[in-house]
Protein backbone atom coordinates (compact mmCIF):
# COMPACT_ATOMS: atom_id res chain seq x y z
CA UNK A 1 0.00 0.00 0.00
CA UNK A 2 1.52 3.17 -0.64
CA UNK A 3 -0.01 6.55 0.63
CA UNK A 4 0.35 9.86 -0.76
CA UNK A 5 0.94 13.13 1.89
CA UNK A 6 -0.79 16.31 0.34
CA UNK A 7 -0.07 19.72 2.18
CA UNK A 8 -3.92 21.17 1.72
CA UNK A 9 -6.05 21.13 4.04
CA UNK A 10 -7.02 17.58 5.25
CA UNK A 11 -10.57 18.84 7.04
CA UNK A 12 -12.08 17.82 3.03
CA UNK A 13 -9.38 14.87 1.99
CA UNK A 14 -9.71 14.54 -1.43
CA UNK A 15 -9.27 11.05 -2.76
CA UNK A 16 -6.63 10.12 -5.87
CA UNK A 17 -5.24 7.20 -7.15
CA UNK A 18 -1.24 6.16 -8.10
CA UNK A 19 -0.69 6.43 -11.86
CA UNK A 20 -0.45 3.48 -13.99
CA UNK A 21 3.45 2.35 -13.10
CA UNK A 22 5.58 -0.11 -15.00
CA UNK A 23 7.36 -1.33 -12.05
CA UNK A 24 10.58 -0.11 -13.44
CA UNK A 25 12.61 3.49 -13.05
CA UNK A 26 15.23 4.35 -16.10
CA UNK A 27 16.25 7.47 -17.59
CA UNK A 28 17.82 10.61 -16.07
CA UNK A 29 16.31 11.99 -12.74
CA UNK A 30 17.29 16.03 -12.18
CA UNK A 31 17.86 16.70 -8.73
CA UNK A 32 16.85 20.90 -8.55
CA UNK A 33 18.23 22.82 -5.71
CA UNK A 34 16.14 26.12 -5.88
CA UNK A 35 19.16 27.50 -3.23
CA UNK A 36 17.12 27.25 -0.17
CA UNK A 37 19.68 26.46 3.15
CA UNK A 38 20.67 22.98 3.52
CA UNK A 39 18.78 21.72 0.26
CA UNK A 40 21.94 20.19 -1.32
CA UNK A 41 21.92 18.62 2.22
CA UNK A 42 18.75 17.06 1.46
CA UNK A 43 19.67 16.02 -2.51
CA UNK A 44 22.87 14.97 -0.93
CA UNK A 45 21.30 12.13 0.53
CA UNK A 46 18.54 11.31 -1.40
CA UNK A 47 20.89 11.46 -4.66
CA UNK A 48 22.82 8.49 -2.17
CA UNK A 49 19.51 6.44 -1.83
CA UNK A 50 18.05 6.62 -5.09
CA UNK A 51 21.52 5.61 -6.35
CA UNK A 52 21.60 2.80 -4.58
CA UNK A 53 18.13 1.75 -4.96
CA UNK A 54 17.62 2.27 -8.91
CA UNK A 55 20.70 1.64 -10.33
CA UNK A 56 19.62 1.95 -13.90
CA UNK A 57 19.22 5.34 -13.65
CA UNK A 58 21.63 8.60 -13.89
CA UNK A 59 20.97 11.72 -11.66
CA UNK A 60 21.65 15.10 -12.61
CA UNK A 61 22.20 18.16 -10.10
CA UNK A 62 20.73 21.54 -10.97
CA UNK A 63 20.10 24.62 -9.02
CA UNK A 64 18.52 27.97 -9.05
CA UNK A 65 20.48 31.16 -8.87
CA UNK A 66 18.14 32.13 -6.05
CA UNK A 67 14.46 30.78 -3.83
CA UNK A 68 12.52 34.27 -4.55
CA UNK A 69 11.93 33.72 -8.31
CA UNK A 70 11.32 30.95 -10.77
CA UNK A 71 13.79 29.26 -12.24
CA UNK A 72 14.93 31.03 -15.34
CA UNK A 73 13.98 29.85 -19.03
CA UNK A 74 17.02 28.56 -19.94
CA UNK A 75 17.33 26.63 -16.94
CA UNK A 76 13.27 24.99 -17.43
CA UNK A 77 14.47 24.28 -20.74
CA UNK A 78 17.79 22.03 -20.27
CA UNK A 79 15.86 20.48 -17.42
CA UNK A 80 13.04 19.33 -20.11
CA UNK A 81 15.17 18.67 -22.85
CA UNK A 82 17.82 16.11 -20.59
CA UNK A 83 15.49 14.77 -17.90
CA UNK A 84 12.80 12.07 -18.05
CA UNK A 85 11.57 13.18 -13.84
CA UNK A 86 12.67 15.76 -11.52
CA UNK A 87 12.73 16.72 -7.59
CA UNK A 88 13.03 19.94 -6.39
CA UNK A 89 14.53 20.23 -2.72
CA UNK A 90 12.87 22.52 -0.19
CA UNK A 91 14.63 23.00 2.77
CA UNK A 92 15.23 25.26 5.57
Amino acid sequence: MTTILDPTDERVPVTRQLSPRTGEITGTVALLDISKPRGNVLLDRLEALLSERLPGIRIERYAKPTFTKPAPDALRAEIYEKSDFLIEALAD
